[in-house]
């Protein structure tokens, strides 16, 4: 069965309530381990139709955010299931207390436990009208960034499709594009600072309502973040002023000259990696994809078989078109056992990431996708974006099939932009961990964040000049700030991670993509720092780490062979 063969039905919510419940008190019941066992099984089990119809909704809605019955079917579950949470943590609380916890610890492994306590600390009853309105926010957001439709050179285009001009080597209508973009988004301003006034404020009183004394400490349980906190974030940010944005800055030096421009550069400027253009892949969407049947099929059986399937069950929507929210990810159908892979492709060097990154995912979720409980499948979000970043270097002996011509210049750009993401990633992180603690703060002081920030993790940033990014509103563009709050600074920490694989591959890719398979088999069954310890990878959390990726990332940079290329 295809995806677009899946039959959908409305989720009957009020059966899965009066099924949890019930599965809650056989479960309190239960007399024997094995009897309390089959009951846990049986909930995962009995909760695989209903995971399907909700995502099923939220998937054909982002595919065309035009259609109504999609749009109203996910309107409805981002109003109906928060009422379900009481039910869900009567029976989070029922494992937990269970006198066969230690036995169910024992089969399935003491993640999903610790993570339960984590669950049962983000909500309680007075707290689902404040989760409906967040709800209501988030598409809000989604639905207005995918409405865009901007005038550009007599044409109408999305977000995404304006991408490519974004990156045109004519330094007049690269900058055009910007300012374009840019125009569209101030054009909004008001309504993007009006939704996260709203959002930042909801979430605080929510922190409040859970007695945190604000969000930070909720957004954190959100995430379950289970083996570090703020303090360890902190102290990543300080390793990453001092090892990264150094050499950051060194490079966007060199890309300035190259092209004979003034240090700092404007945004477009700085977006245009070589002077005769960016990097961009050979071929079609689906002749990029057929590329990629090439690369699994030779970089593993296991991979081979992973997006053979993918394939044969059309399990991915990748084409940009009008309506189509903005982003990609990737998600789970429960029923079919399977990944998929929602993107939006516009003929930049983003398409092949795409097939690198969001199948990372994808094949993390496929190997792992018989786990009970379904909670393992994944690790936490860090963990995660581990398989993604790291699957793109994976696929560096292929580039040429992907980027012909343009394959020096992809790989040169593709490790420069790994190593100038994480300052950026992390400025994310830090504009939100300033926001909520200070939710009282106007739009305009927010923006006055952001354009510090800018200063301290990119100085390569020339302010002004381009519309929107120069005026300090950029972060509006960043829908992670807007729908997942503090998920950002796990991507940082997972391009540390695949910057290691990164290094292990310049030396012996064999062993490297073992090691790559021993991490992503482990699945969600350890916190993301013993994933790590178990693998045999760097902790990005020792600064020297950091440091260490950071001079070989450099020094391969520094003598990479760079002749005939403008």
């Amino acid at each position: 069965m295809t995806f677009s063969q899946i039959p959908y039905h409305r989720a009957d919510l009020a059966a899965w309530k009066a099924q949890v419940e019930d599965q809650t008190r056989r479960f309190r019941e239960a007399k024997t381990f094995e009897e309390a066992d089959a009951i846990y099984q049986e909930a995962e089990l009995s909760a695989v139709e209903y995971d399907t119809m909700v995502s099923l909704a939220s998937i054909r809605r982002d595919i065309d955010t035009r259609d109504e019955f999609y749009d109203a079917e996910d309107t409805y579950y981002d109003q109906e299931m928060p009422k379900l949470q009481p039910a869900f943590k009567a029976w989070t609380m029922a494992t937990l207390e269970s006198p066969f916890r230690r036995e169910l610890e024992e089969k399935y492994g003491s993640v999903p436990f610790v993570n339960a306590e984590m669950s049962t600390k983000t909500f309680s009853p007075e707290i689902v009208e404040d989760m409906q309105k967040e709800n209501a926010l988030r598409s809000r957001y989604s639905k207005l960034i995918a409405s865009a439709q901007i005038p550009f050179r007599g044409e109408v285009y999305t977000l995404s499709q304006l991408s490519p001009w974004k990156l045109n080597p004519d330094d007049e209508i690269r900058k055009e594009a910007w300012i374009a973009e840019g125009n569209w988004y101030n054009e909004h301003g008001a309504e993007l600072d009006e939704i996260y006034d709203e959002l930042v404020k909801l979430r605080d009183g929510m922190g409040r309502k859970l007695g945190y004394g604000g969000f930070t400490k909720l957004g954190y349980y959100r995430m379950q973040r289970n083996c570090y906190g703020p303090e360890d974030v902190e102290n990543f940010r300080i390793a990453v002023q001092k090892y990264l944005v150094p050499v950051a800055k060194k490079l966007y030096i060199r890309q300035a000259q190259m092209q004979g421009r003034e240090f700092p550069m404007n945004f477009a400027d700085n977006a245009l990696s070589f002077k005769s253009g960016n990097p961009k892949p050979v071929g079609n969407p689906e002749e990029i994809l057929v590329m990629g049947d090439k690369f699994y099929a030779e970089l593993s059986p296991e991979t081979d078989e992973f997006w053979k399937f993918m394939r044969k069950h059309e399990m991915l929507d990748v084409e940009s078109k009008p309506g189509k929210a903005g982003g990609g990810y990737c998600t789970r159908i429960a029923s079919m056992r399977s990944p998929f892979i929602f993107a939006n492709f516009n003929g930049t060097a983003h398409d092949v990431e795409v097939v690198t990154h969001e199948a990372g995912h994808a094949f993390a979720g496929f190997v792992n996708r018989d786990r009970i409980p379904s909670s393992t499948i994944w690790p936490s979000l860090e963990g995660c974006e581990v398989h993604s970043m790291s699957m793109e270097f994976f696929a560096w002996p292929w580039a040429e099939g992907f980027f012909g011509d343009d394959t020096r210049k992809f790989l040169y750009n593709h490790l420069k932009g790994a190593l100038c993401f994480i300052p950026y990633g992390t400025m994310v992180d830090h504009f939100q961990h300033v926001i909520y603690e200070y939710p009282e703060f106007s739009p305009e002081e927010r923006h006055q964040v952001w354009q510090e920030l800018l200063g301290l993790y990119m100085p390569w940033m020339k302010p002004g000049e381009i519309p929107f990014y120069g005026e300090g509103k950029g972060w509006q563009r960043q829908s992670h700030i807007y729908s997942s709050p503090f998920y950002y600074i796990d991507y940082c920490l997972a391009q540390t991670v695949a910057l290691d694989f990164w290094a292990r591959i310049q030396e012996d890719p064999k062993t490297a993509f073992e090691t790559y398979l021993k991490y992503t088999k482990l699945g969600g069954t350890l916190v993301f720092t013993d994933l790590l310890k178990e693998a045999g990878l760097g902790n990005p959390f020792d600064a020297d780490t950091l440091r260490r990726i950071c001079a070989a990332a450099e020094k391969w940079l520094d003598n990479y062979d760079l002749t005939g290329i403008e």
